[in-house]
């Protein structure tokens, strides 16, 4: 029987690190998960409590395809209080986690043979997603010397486009655009018509400046976000998007047709969540200590080249005076050190080869003992 050419795309290579590391773990050994961009820590006390009373008191059907009404004016407030920009809970969307939000934003906005910029590196399941639905993927190669963010200079070099996917803070490299510097992305794809999709979904977990939102310039970008990873609630697969006016009869379609709507207990999660606050930047506190223990540790264990980790939970280490293959280095660390990390060639497939990725989402504890065990001593 036939399968689809387009369903032919690469896998995504961290969850198949998750399943060395995990079949190892079952041996018995002491594995370090530093590979996958999880929080360690559970959903806040708020999200917990909102989903008892949801189960206990709701019927817990279909919702809305857009979204329970009182989640999307909670989200609207929350733009209003952490960036003082204005939303409508018009314009927001709840999806079944940011991954569905790229689903519905990409479904929505380019046809097959459309030409969409994704960058390198950056998250693969941008460009996997896009190969999928028939989307010509246009690879920017980007470079510590514009730490690993694009320009318009950047993309007026990759030819014409229809769209555009911009991370900040970017997985895997933890680098952010400055206020000017996505003010400037967003005004270019604006006056040359490119759709901005902005994800946005490692916003508050930063370092220096917070995050600033794609929706603060130009009604024109698509705006992504998720309870996955501030809100450490990665399991309720629960997201949203800020939609352009023009969109949002086209991605309520799309939602009603894809999936009717997101899990409405985890709906009721999400909106208890915002009760947490005080709990979640304590989550902060602990990826800061994580974060200086790393990028102090692992220079001594000469991995000096480190991309600047201004947000997320990620160090994006350069390798290549280690390996030609840091798929190699990976397993090698895996089987002698029981340390697991993600090789670069998940996000870039031209020069990943030459990067691992440590996530620092978990305890300072296994931040120490990856050093330890990195360093020898």
């Amino acid at each position: 029987m036939k399968v689809a050419k387009r369903s032919g795309i690469p896998p995504f290579y961290v969850m198949e690190v998750v399943r060395a590391a995990a079949a190892r773990q079952a041996q018995g050994a002491d594995v370090l998960h530093l590979e996958v961009g999880q929080p360690a820590t559970g959903a806040p006390a708020g999200a917990i409590a909102g989903a008892h009373r949801a189960i206990d008191n709701n019927v817990l059907g279909y919702t809305n395809a857009l979204g329970i009404d009182p989640l999307r004016q909670r989200i609207a407030e929350h733009y209003q209080h952490t960036y003082s920009v204005e939303v409508s809970p018009d314009v927001v969307a709840i999806t079944m986690g940011a991954t569905g939000a790229c689903v519905l934003a990409f479904l929505a906005c380019f046809d097959p043979g459309d030409r969409v910029a994704v960058m390198s590196p950056g998250y693969p399941c941008y460009r996997n997603m896009l190969t999928a639905f028939g989307i010509e993927v246009v690879d920017v190669q980007l470079s510590a010397e514009t730490r690993f963010q694009p320009t318009p200079e950047v993309l007026a070099d990759a030819g014409p486009l229809d769209g555009v996917v911009v991370a900040s803070p970017s997985n895997p490299t933890g680098t952010m655009l400055s206020p000017t510097e996505l003010t400037a992305l967003v005004r270019y794809c604006h006056d040359n018509n490119i759709r901005l999709i902005s994800d946005e979904i490692y916003h508050g977990i930063s370092y220096g400046q917070p995050g600033t939102t794609a929706w603060s310039d130009a009604g024109s970008a698509i705006v992504i976000n998720s309870f996955s990873k501030y809100f450490s609630m990665t399991g309720w697969r629960l997201g949203w998007m800020l939609v352009p006016s023009e969109l949002l009869t086209t991605v309520e379609r799309l939602a009603q047709n894809l999936v009717i709507c997101a899990p409405t207990v985890s709906q009721f999660g999400g909106l208890g969540a915002f009760d947490s606050l005080d709990e979640l930047d304590g989550h902060l506190a602990v990826y800061r200590t994580n974060r200086d223990i790393l990028l102090e540790g692992l220079p001594q264990a000469g991995l000096d080249r480190l991309a600047p980790a201004d947000g997320a939970f990620y160090v994006y280490a350069n390798v290549d005076h280690l390996t030609s293959n840091s798929q190699e280095l990976c397993a090698q660390w895996l089987d002698q050190l029981n340390l697991a990390a993600t090789p670069g060639v998940d996000f870039d497939p031209t020069n990943g080869h030459r990067y691992v990725r440590f996530s620092f989402a978990g305890s300072p504890e296994t931040m120490h003992e990856a050093v330890r065990r990195l360093t020898g001593h």
